[in-house]
């Protein structure tokens, strides 16, 4: 790796939102309809966004019709590199770095090449990288190619209800972490601080009498906050200076977060050795040494959580997920 990029800002944390909107859908009207074996999905397991597109495919059982490319855990300044495939290309691509399938559709692309993005395997050009509407599309868009037993993860009936909850978890958490990691005053860092345990707080309250986020299945907004959850205490309680407490000592959304873990489709898409490595050493003007923590102990993820007594069916009148292909295996606890 040669240049890295910079993430603290001065003052408040603000993440560019602007993404890729083309959509692959049924009908097509982007130009891009669903097809299988027509897209490649290219995500990072260390990415907290990408993993959620790992998470939905697995749970919807795509991994037949749309493949997988995975990038390693970490990236310069240019782009995501597929250092973990022989040579460093990907095998169905052909490219060594991300940048080069965003530059095959936009020479002069201004923004940064982000994970996960969508690529037509035909063209070599990226489709698209508008990671929350990628999964929704996924439960909405894909349902021919959906696994018998696929749960449903975006219902109408409950839609209005997960959008407001993903609102407010994407502003105070999932991106409320980034903003006390990347923020460049002490006011900045203070503020979204509060925020993000004041989120935190009010989601252990939502989440005590209740299995889910939203009814009592898993839907879209329990995959968001999973994301986030799961590197909390590996990541953002020590890089990103989230230290009021840590997860384990937040015990409903800890039984929560395990509860999830343990289930089909979850935690086998978490890596937590690419998880550390990617931000310890990314983020070099958070942390200069490049020295990755050892801890924390993870074998706690397989503890019982005792979530059952809630009640709720994860799948709904739907199943687990069969065990990923070896292909896609991450590593086991120790």
């Amino acid at each position: 790796m040669t240049t890295q990029a910079s993430y603290v800002e001065p003052g408040e944390f603000k993440r560019d939102t602007n993404y890729i909107t083309t959509r692959i859908t049924a009908d097509g009207r982007d130009g891009y309809p669903v097809e299988p074996d027509r897209y490649r999905l290219v995500a990072a397991r260390a990415c907290p966004w990408a993993n959620r597109t790992l998470i939905v495919r697995r749970l919807l059982g795509l991994e037949q019709v749309l493949s997988l490319g995975l990038c390693g855990p970490t990236h310069d300044k240019l782009s995501w590199t597929f250092d973990l495939d022989p040579g460093g290309v990907d095998p169905v691509l052909g490219i060594p770095r991300l940048r080069d399938a965003y530059l095959k559709r936009f020479p002069d692309y201004p923004r940064g090449i982000t994970v996960p993005a969508i690529v037509d395997v035909p063209s070599g050009e990226v489709v698209t990288n508008d990671y929350a509407r990628i999964t929704l599309d996924f439960a909405t868009e894909w349902t021919a190619y959906h696994r018998p037993g696929a749960p449903r993860l975006y219902p109408e009936e409950s839609r209005a209800e997960i959008d407001a909850v993903n609102d407010v978890v994407f502003r105070d958490v999932n991106n409320g972490v980034y903003r006390c990691g990347f923020a460049g005053s002490q006011r900045a860092y203070e503020a979204a601080y509060d925020r993000l345990f004041a989120r935190l707080d009010w989601l252990s309250d939502r989440l005590a009498a209740q299995r889910f986020l939203v009814g009592d299945t898993i839907t879209e907004a329990d995959v968001r906050l999973f994301t986030t959850l799961v590197r909390f205490d590996p990541v953002y309680h020590g890089h990103f200076k989230t230290n009021r407490c840590k997860l384990t000592e937040l015990p409903v959304l800890w039984a929560y977060a395990r509860d999830l873990f343990q289930t089909p489709g979850f935690g086998d898409t978490i890596d937590f050795g690419q998880i550390k490595t990617h931000y310890y050493v990314v983020h070099a003007d958070i942390n200069p040494t490049g020295v990755v923590p050892k801890g924390p102990d993870l074998s706690n993820w397989l503890t019982p959580h005792g979530r059952e007594a809630l009640g709720g069916r994860p799948f709904g009148d739907g199943t687990a997920p069969p065990p990923p292909p070896l292909s896609e295996r991450v590593p086991a606890l120790p």
